[in-house]
């Protein structure tokens, strides 16, 4: 059965991406920054036969944005594979591809999370043979990563007042979940948010022991 990588990305318009890094370190750097981690994510993941990727990219206006077409040209993603996220707040959005796509587990990933890797996903989806429902933590109290062996449909209040953005983001979701459905747990992974995260990660990434 296909297993399906669904990439969330926003088309890396000037000052609409990263917003509070662009407050730290110029809308220009922040821009720039997004526009890099989502080549070299969409290029490390789409080229992996383990797995079909996915972009379901917003706003929906900007299907047909260049990054989108490079995308197919250079890493075989075609267009019949990039789709709209659609309307709603994120957790409805992102109920979408699960709900869309063809049979098969679904894991969704963010498109700013420089540190993430093909192993890193092969790990996702070795652990819904596992469970139902997966979660990749960050260390903020959010996650990077939800995954859905999809033998039974999402629970419909899964993302239900769950408060984005903080601390609270994945303890939410995990309230929501029903019993008795499974969940397990992925690596944990950190998006780039502020320019502290940005020192971290070039700090790590420089490091011998890296």
């Amino acid at each position: 059965m296909t297993r399906h990588l669904v990439i969330f990305a926003r088309a890396p318009q000037f000052g609409r991406v990263k917003r509070r890094l662009a407050r730290d370190i110029g809308v220009a750097e922040a821009t720039r920054f997004y526009r890099a981690a989502l080549h070299r994510q969409i290029k490390a993941l789409s080229r992996d036969p383990r797995w079909t990727v996915w972009l379901f990219v917003t706003p929906d206006t900007e299907i047909r944005h260049p990054a989108w077409r490079q995308a197919a040209w250079r890493h075989a993603v075609p267009p019949r594979r990039v789709l709209p996220q659609g309307h709603g707040d994120l957790g409805q959005r992102m109920l979408v591809p699960f709900r869309r796509l063809p049979p098969g587990p679904v894991v969704l990933v963010g498109s700013d999370i420089p540190a993430m890797r093909p192993s890193h996903i092969a790990h996702a989806f070795q652990q819904l043979g596992r469970h139902e429902l997966l979660f990749g933590p960050a260390s903020d109290g959010g996650f990077w990563l939800i995954g859905a062996r999809r033998t039974r449909p999402m629970p419909r209040a899964l993302f239900a007042g769950v408060r984005w953005s903080t601390a609270h983001a994945l303890a939410d979701t995990h309230s929501n979940v029903p019993l008795p459905v499974s969940v397990g747990e992925a690596d944990t992974l950190d998006d780039i948010d502020t320019a502290d995260d940005l020192r971290r990660f070039e700090l790590k990434r420089t490091s011998p022991a890296a």
